[in-house]
């Protein structure tokens, strides 16, 4: 048999009962497809369960607040995706007169859809021949024709989405597609694949020449920029002190304590104390007492490794803050970032929670 009518019949016989494989409304799927970017689909599941019940139209997205979407997004990171979310959802009511698109050339037109997630959303919906390519595709392509090529060169999209073409022969698009990333994510695995009951093991040139380890080839990494976050929590009568996170860059028009960036964790109490006190945010306010809470914590991002520490500080006399300070009682009704919630969620004192 060929590759694809062997890997579509595995599929068939193997594949995950998930929400969004039972409809064909572009907006669902698309919708799928942005939760699961960087997400595990056990984890995408509850998320995408709940975005499709709040909004249940692209229309309904399109008419709600950002700060909900974030809200809703919270927990699974990477908030640049919410944010796209929304602004797609615009483009689609302003641009496409509310009729979500199924062709690929209009889906690329969205914000945040690149050519992984219009090729997914075009093939599922409406059967369009072209191939997705993710990482579960380039390692079963890598593998099962021997691909040297590194699978995050600008190149490599090219190469293995011919591939898949190629591959793809005569079958359903939507269902080779569906077919070959299953079959990456339970089967051809990173590690420890299945090769002893692979359907496709006599065709393998990969197994053939002992070399499944070895793909697919990844060229090194840019280097992690490391951060140091320090925390200022404060809290009296008025409330707790939190700023919003205005400029681009990570956690966009997400809210966070006040903080202060240093080059490192080497600092004194002592300097922390001093940092606040010139920083025009507290409006020179002197500081009676700094107290850690709890040990440093680590937040890891694509390309930076974030060292977070929590400081509860305390001011000599009441404090009146800069305006990009607000005063809130509770945290619930503000959209945060996954670190700061955890360590809520951990280590924070009561009156955060």
């Amino acid at each position: 048999m060929s590759f694809s009518v062997d890997l579509i019949n595995w599929y068939q016989k193997n594949k995950r009962e998930l929400p969004w494989r039972n409809t064909k409304n572009p907006y669902y799927i698309w919708l799928s497809e942005i939760i699961l970017q960087q997400t595990r689909v056990e984890q995408g599941k509850s998320y995408y369960l709940k975005f499709e019940k709040e909004f249940p139209t692209v229309r309904a997205l399109a008419n709600a607040d950002e700060q909900k979407v974030l809200n809703m997004w919270q927990g699974l990171g990477y908030y640049s995706r919410a944010r796209n979310l929304k602004k797609a959802a615009d483009q689609v009511i302003t641009e496409f007169n509310g009729v979500f698109p199924t062709d690929y050339k209009n889906l690329l037109k969205l914000k945040g859809v690149g050519k992984y997630t219009a090729a997914a959303v075009a093939s599922f919906s409406k059967n369009e021949r072209v191939p997705v390519v993710d990482g579960n595709v380039y390692r079963v392509i890598s593998r099962y024709l021997n691909i040297d090529e590194p699978i995050n060169t600008p190149k490599s999209y090219k190469i293995f989405s011919e591939a898949a073409l190629e591959l793809m022969e005569n079958s359903r698009p939507d269902e080779f597609n569906q077919a070959i990333m299953e079959f990456g994510a339970l089967h051809c695995t990173p590690t420890n694949p299945k090769c002893d009951k692979c359907p496709l093991s006599d065709q393998c040139t990969a197994l053939v020449l002992n070399r499944v380890k070895d793909l697919p080839v990844k060229k090194k990494k840019t280097k992690v920029r490391e951060r140091f976050f320090n925390f200022i929590i404060t809290n009296n009568a008025s409330g707790l002190a939190i700023e919003k996170r205005d400029q681009k860059g990570i956690w966009q028009n997400l809210y966070q304590f006040p903080m202060i960036e240093t080059k490192n964790h080497k600092h004194q109490f002592s300097e922390l104390k001093k940092l606040i006190e010139t920083d025009d945010r507290f409006q020179n306010h002197k500081v009676s007492k700094v107290t850690q809470i709890g040990s440093d914590r680590k937040h890891l991002l694509s390309h930076q490794r974030i060292w977070a520490r929590f400081y509860e500080v305390e001011f000599e006399s009441e404090t009146v803050y800069h305006e990009s300070i607000v005063r809130t009682k509770s945290l619930e009704s503000y959209p945060i970032p996954r670190l700061i919630e955890r360590f809520v969620e951990e280590e924070a004192p009561h009156y955060l929670k």
